[in-house]
Order: structure tokens, then C-alpha cells, then sequence
């Protein structure tokens, strides 16, 4: 290992990974590729010496444009290797998107001063889509490697252009140089991108290593996009503790849960991550007589985390999965985020998943976790998700003073420690200042409280609805009507009209039309007025799949609503 090669950097640790585990595999199933460990550094070392010949200055941000496959993590290591800050960006999420598509990169290139992006040898047409409109040089991840990843590894395999030669030495990087930007879903017009450094990075793979007690007997297997944060970090989690990496592409999840799972368990993978909705298809796709054709008896961690956490969901994926070996414990109910390099809160291993009921009015109102009966009426089940993981600490304060609370007062949940961001790339940087304080607490904007140190998260501020002088949770208001019959799979999101009307604005997809769309749109107000005591809703039915979604996969409630903006 040179000078170049600090076990303070990404790709240094992949070097000592390399040289400790070489023919260890990351095996991207959607693609029918593998790399190995030793493959994978050395592949990365070739590119990062390309990417330094070509001028990348230390620090600049360096978009990734790559699919669930091997050129997406070789690009990454040698970007980081080269200096630059690895930029994943996000996919097209689907043919109504791809219109916006282009505007949407550019907004990010121009909040990132991108002026270099690495774009898959796969993605021709979409190259084709982007050029005219992305102010940024486009480089075809052909041009720096033919590495055949399916190609049995060997001792043979690597040649003398495949590590940085004298003629381009590569960078001395230490932990506090950008090593990755992660751009968070949200505004198309005003995109920010999480700045970690090598040092957030690496801490809070420790965190997570550590929390789950992640061992070589592990194998990770995850099906979000990498350029997602649970998709990456997980994935970075496995790499870099040199088990084995299973990657599969989100459309393969999406298009048939059941087969996923199938791979999932041949595979020998032990640990997943994905959002609540992700278990939720799984029930949709294996009934209880097929369960018995699966064996999950080596699942040891289901990550659950990203969107809030469904008792419902939850009990129902433990008792169908049960017969197939699925422990509850395995169930891992987490909070985190991007900032935070996605670890926040862990709960302890081996225990079941806990949920706490308390009274949804006190909680949306007086801002109160007061307990009640699960059979309560307007009880609401709110998921522990643990104490802060090692090297972070948290606390919940009021958003208007910053005053710290006491056990059961909900509050911002703010965090700092050592893999939290320092800032964020952005063009408003106005729009961010204060999201951070003096004394280095990063404002989540999650609403929580806390119980004998544990966490329970309850929403999202900026989607707590003020109707008539009375408080909702969006996600409340959406958990009511779920399960209508009507409702395209479930999809509905909750939000303040866009008129400013005082009512709640409520869209649901739905295949009905017509007179059958009117008796939708009725059920739904008399189910949400019995559920909450709400009748200031206004419903609107559009078609399947109109409704956006984040990479993860989540409704987009505020984008959701500016579909209402935009048809008046």
C-alpha cells in the first residue's frame, strides 16, 4: 500500500480489502456480472489515474450515471482515488418522468458546478437525452475500462495499466477530503447535495458495522439504486468488510417482489435494507401457501427504515414469513439519513420489533406521546427505532427555541457526531444556512421524541397539516384510507391544499373513472371524517403511477401536489 493508499480514504480501505479478501465477489444479478475485490481495486486504480491525466481537480464534484452494475462502483473508487467527490445521480423513475428528466440533471450539475459526469457504456439513449441540455462533459465509462467482470478471477488477471504508474501517481487524500456527494430527493429547482468526506464516510460504515455486529459470515444483498443512500452505504457496508456484495436493480424488485426474494435467499445474503412499502409488496406478491417454498432461516437483518415504519406491515410480514425461518428479531426497524452518512438510530440485536400506541390527537396537538391501549380509539402505533449508534449522539429540541425536551415531548430531532455533514452543495446556499447550528447540530427536520433514550420518530415538519386550527400527520391521514378498496395499490398522499383553501388535500390513485371515481372520492372522506374527525378534505383521483416518487421508491407529497398547482 503507498502513501496514496490511507486507510483514512474510501478506495484505501478497498485496498487493504483487496489485498485481504481478492476473490471475494459483488454479483449483480440484473446484469449476470460479478467483480472481485482484487478486480474491483485494480480496475478502479486504472480509471482513477485516467481521470487524473484528464485534469480532475481535487474536491470537484464528479457525477456517477451508472445502473445497479459493476461500472457504477469502479467509477465511484476511482473517483475518489482521483480526488474528486464521487456525485451519484439519480435514474430516470419511469417514462412519465423521463420528459423532466433532463432539467432535473441540469439542475443538479449547475447546484454541484458539475463539470464531469461518467455515464454507463449501457446508457446510449440516454446520452442521446441529456447532451444538448447538461453543461457538463459526458464520458462514456467504455473509454476507461473493458473490464469483463463475468471473467473468472485469477492470479493472472491484472496487467501492468491496470494500478497507477509513476508517470500518474495518484493524489495523497486524507479523511477530511470530499469523497462523496449525495444528492437528497426533493426540489427539482433547488437540488442539495450532502458533502461527506472520506472521515463521515468510513465513520458511519463503522457505525453501521457495529451496530449490526457485521461479520464475515454476512453477505449483503439490496436491490435500491446506488445512487440512493441505503442502496450505496449498504452496498459500501458489505465491500468494504470484504463479505460478499449481492446487487440487484430496483426494476427487478419492482416487477416481480416474489422472484426477488427467491434470488434473495439462494444467494445466501443475511442482511437487506429497504423502505416499509418494500416488505409491504412482498406480502402482496408470496400468499401464505407459497411461503413454504422459500427458506429465509439465514436472514439475520431487515433493514426498515426511509418512510415511517407500519405495525401493520410489520406484524403481518413477521407472521407470514414465520413458516419460511423469518426470526422477528430480524425485523430492524432504523431512522437515518444521507447526511448522516444513513445511519442515525439502531435498536438493540435480538429483539423484536416494539411499537409504542399512543393518542394521535394529544401527539398531533400538544405535541405529546402520551400512551394509550392499542384499542384506544385514535390510538396511533409509533416504532422504536433504538438509541443513536456509535460516534453520533442526538437529542430533540422545540423547533422554535432549540430548547431541549423531556421523555415523551415531540420535537426536531437534531444530530451531530462524526459521520454527519459539515454542509451541503447547493445553489440557494441561503436556503441551507440554518440548518446546521453554531455548535454543529444538523437540523433533521424529523419530528420525534424520546422514551427512556430510545427514539420514536413521528413525521416529517414540513408535512404536519394545520387545518381549522387542529394539527395532522400526513401520514396518518394517508395510513386511513390505505387499505380502501379502490385505491391503486395503496398509493395516496396527504397535503395543505395548493389553493390555500383550509382543507386537507388528498390524492389517490385509482384505475375507477367517472361516476366510480365519485364513490371513491366519497368513501374516502367518510373513512378519513370516521378515522381522524376530519372533514375538511378535498380528494382528487388520478391515474396509476402518476403520483411521483423519490428513488427509494416514496411518494412525493409535495411534488404530488404540485400536479393540483398545476391544473389550476
Amino acid at each position: 500500500m503507498n502513501s496514496a493508499d490511507s486507510a483514512e480514504t474510501l478506495h484505501g480501505l478497498l485496498a487493504r480489502v483487496a489485498a485481504d479478501h481478492p476473490l471475494v465477489h459483488a454479483r449483480f444479478w440484473s446484469v449476470a456480472e460479478s467483480l472481485s475485490y482484487r478486480e474491483l481495486d485494480r480496475a478502479a486504480r486504472s480509471m482513477a489515474a485516467a481521470l487524473v491525466r484528464r485534469g480532475i481537480r481535487r474536491g470537484k464534484p464528479i457525477g456517477i450515471l451508472c445502473p445497479n452494475a459493476p461500472e457504477f462502483l469502479i467509477s465511484l473508487f476511482a473517483i475518489t482515488a482521483a480526488g474528486g467527490a464521487a456525485t451519484p445521480l439519480p435514474l430516470p423513475a419511469g417514462a412519465k418522468q423521463a420528459g423532466a428528466y433532463p432539467r432535473k440533471l441540469a439542475a443538479i450539475a449547475k447546484a454541484a458546478a458539475m463539470s464531469t459526469i461518467v455515464v454507463s457504456h449501457r446508457f446510449a439513449d440516454l446520452t442521446a437525452l441529456i447532451t444538448d441540455v447538461v453543461d457538463a462533459e459526458l464520458l462514456d465509462t467504455s473509454t476507461f475500462f473493458g473490464l469483463r467482470a463475468d471473467t473468472a478471477d485469477t492470479e493472472n488477471t491484472a496487467d501492468t495499466e491496470n494500478t497507477a504508474t509513476p508517470e500518474t501517481p495518484l493524489p495523497e487524500l486524507g479523511g477530511d477530503d470530499p469523497a462523496i456527494v449525495q444528492f437528497t430527493s426533493g426540489s427539482t429547482a433547488m437540488p442539495k447535495g450532502v458533502r461527506l468526506t472520506h472521515h463521515n464516510v468510513l465513520s458511519g460504515l463503522a457505525a453501521i458495522r457495529s451496530g449490526i455486529e457485521l461479520g464475515l459470515a454476512d453477505q449483503g444483498g439490496f436491490w435500491l439504486p446506488l445512487f440512493h443512500d441505503m442502496g450505496l452505504f449498504g452496498t459500501l457496508s458489505a465491500v468494504l468488510r470484504g463479505i460478499p456484495a449481492h446487487v440487484w436493480s430496483p426494476l427487478s424488485f419492482v416487477k416481480d417482489p416474489a422472484r426477488w426474494l427467491g434470488e434473495f435467499a439462494e444467494s445466501g445474503a443475511t442482511i437487506t435494507a429497504m423502505p416499509n412499502f418494500g416488505y409491504e409488496a412482498l406480502l402482496a406478491a408470496v400468499p401464505p401457501e407459497q411461503v413454504a417454498d422459500y427458506d429465509l432461516r439465514r436472514w439475520r437483518i431487515a433493514f426498515n427504515g426511509a418512510e415511517p415504519i407500519s405495525h401493520e406491515v410489520v406484524s403481518a410480514f413477521c407472521s407470514r414469513f414465520a413458516p419460511a425461518g423469518f426470526a422477528p428479531c430480524t425485523m430492524f426497524g432504523v431512522y437515518g439519513m444521507a447526511e448522516a452518512t444513513l445511519a442515525v438510530a439502531f435498536p438493540p440485536l435480538g429483539r423484536a420489533p416494539v411499537f409504542e400506541w399512543v393518542d394521535r390527537a394529544r401527539l398531533s396537538d400538544a405535541h405529546r406521546a402520551e400512551a394509550v391501549t392499542a384499542d384506544a380509539p385514535g390510538a396511533r402505533a409509533v416504532a422504536a427505532v433504538g438509541s443513536a449508534v456509535a460516534g453520533l449522539t442526538l437529542r430533540i429540541v422545540a423547533p422554535e427555541t432549540g430548547a431541549e425536551l423531556p421523555d415523551g415531548a415531540v420535537g426536531e430531532i437534531l444530530i451531530r457526531g462524526a459521520a454527519v455533514t459539515a454542509g451541503y452543495l447547493t445553489a440557494d446556499p441561503a436556503g441551507v444556512a440554518d440548518l446546521i447550528t453554531d455548535d454543529g447540530w444538523l437540523r433533521t427536520g424529523d419530528l420525534g421524541y424520546l422514551r427512556a433514550g430510545e427514539l420514536f420518530v413521528t413525521g416529517r415538519s414540513k408535512d404536519m397539516i394545520t387545518v381549522r386550527g387542529a394539527n395532522y400527520y400526513a401520514q396518518d391521514v394517508e395510513a386511513a384510507i390505505g387499505d380502501l378498496d379502490g385505491i391503486y395499490k395503496g398509493r395516496c398522499t396527504a397535503a395543505a391544499d395548493p389553493t390555500g383553501a383550509d382543507v386537507i388535500a388528498l390524492i389517490a390513485e385509482s384505475e375507477r373513472t367517472g361516476a366510480d371515481a365519485d364513490l371513491l372520492a366519497r368513501d374516502i372522506r367518510d373513512r378519513v371524517a370516521a378515522e381522524l374527525g376530519l372533514a375538511a378534505v378535498e380528494v382528487h383521483i388520478v391515474a396509476p403511477r402518476s403520483i411521483p416518487r423519490t428513488s427509494s421508491g416514496k411518494l412525493r407529497r409535495l411534488a404530488a401536489r404540485d400536479l393540483l398547482t398545476a391544473g389550476h
